[in-house]
């Protein structure tokens, strides 16, 4: 199990909030004029605000993410830092997820951050199929709905023969896939209808992706929020950070 920041972040905002509000209607009225504040309480009293904007921006505006595996490829690369927009598929309740705004739905083509079914880590793919889709893969090739998704080869855009990068289209999203010149396990033969409530994600890396041709469809209670931005790349702490990789994710 992977390390909880949003508990622990709610947890630290709540214990030096109500060490704040106590000292501030309490504890401060029975200390004598001279009297020097503990420390433990104005250490509290300095980290509150502070903590509780940063819970504040990440739960319900934008939260950072490094990209951590290859499975987005060529779209998005180890060590790069991404914003995600929290709000853009609604707002939902820090920790439990509960959605209390509805906004937008996800799109075909949307990077979209997400837990997968059974998992409580975050992971990040691209949005193929929505509810009552029917999404297919043969040898490579992607099918929604029975229509191919249009793949143009990048020329001299992939420096290993093993791979191909093509330029593929969903709907009004064109953005970047690198696939196997043979096609793997998961590029071979593949074929599944999306139930209502659900979403049917797949990397850009397309035969080195664990996704929902793994793992199945995404339930909408499991969304976290839309990768909009790349702001950082930084594969290691023995490399500086490199800001070439700057821009919109597509």
């Amino acid at each position: 199990m992977d390390f909880d920041f949003p508990l622990v972040l709610f947890i630290l905002v709540l214990v030096s909030g109500l060490v704040w509000f106590a000292d501030r209607w309490f504890l401060s009225k029975k200390r004598l004029p001279d009297q020097p504040v503990p420390t433990w309480i104005e250490y509290s009293g300095s980290f509150f605000p502070v903590l509780l904007l940063v819970f504040v921006l990440r739960s319900f505006l934008f939260e950072p993410f490094q990209i951590p595996s290859g499975s987005m490829i060529p779209t998005l690369k180890v060590g790069d830092f991404i914003l995600v927009n929290k709000f853009t598929y609604g707002v939902r309740l820090p920790i439990t997820g509960t959605k209390i705004l509805p906004m937008n739905e996800p799109k075909r083509g949307d990077v979209m951050v997400f837990f997968p079914p059974k998992d409580d880590r975050y992971f990040i793919k691209r949005v193929i199929g929505l509810p009552g889709d029917e999404v297919s893969v043969v040898n490579n090739q992607l099918f929604v709905n029975g229509e191919p998704a249009q793949q143009v080869a990048v020329e001299g855009a992939s420096t290993d023969s093993r791979f191909i990068i093509n330029d593929e289209a969903l709907g009004d999203v064109v953005h970047r896939i690198q696939k196997n010149i043979v096609p793997g396990p998961l590029g071979r033969n593949f074929a599944y209808i999306v139930p209502e409530g659900h979403y049917f994600m797949m990397g850009d890396n397309r035969d080195n992706s664990s996704d929902s041709r793994v793992w199945g469809p995404v339930p909408e209670k499991n969304i976290v929020g839309k990768a909009v931005i790349i702001w950082m790349h930084w594969e290691s702490l023995g490399t500086l950070p490199s800001f070439d990789r700057i821009g919109k994710i597509q």
